[in-house]
């Protein structure tokens, strides 16, 4: 029995491990709250109490992981994210 738990535990680390990357948005004296949150809406699919709260964290503390998951799905989201003037970069 302690066999089946062992490869369960190996298989949840190996997942953990492929989601590990994040987009990480930067606090700058540009942009509106408004634009930050209508932009984290239509790039990331944050609802709007999410993008809202994103947007506080982000003015207050200076940064705010947005989004997490795999490399391929996260490049895309962050090119949005620049092209929309905000300041992003995967971690």
């Amino acid at each position: 029995m302690s066999t089946i738990e062992k490869v369960q535990e190996e298989v949840l680390v190996a997942e953990a491990v492929g989601i590990n990357n994040e987009i990480v948005l930067h606090n700058d004296d540009v942009n509106t709250f408004d634009h930050v949150i209508d932009t984290l809406i239509r790039v990331c699919k944050h609802d709007e109490l999410q993008a809202e709260q994103c947007a506080l964290l982000v003015h207050y503390k200076g940064k705010c992981t947005v989004k997490t998951g795999p490399i391929d799905q996260l490049k895309p989201q962050c090119s949005a994210l620049l092209d929309a003037g905000l300041s992003a970069e995967i971690i």
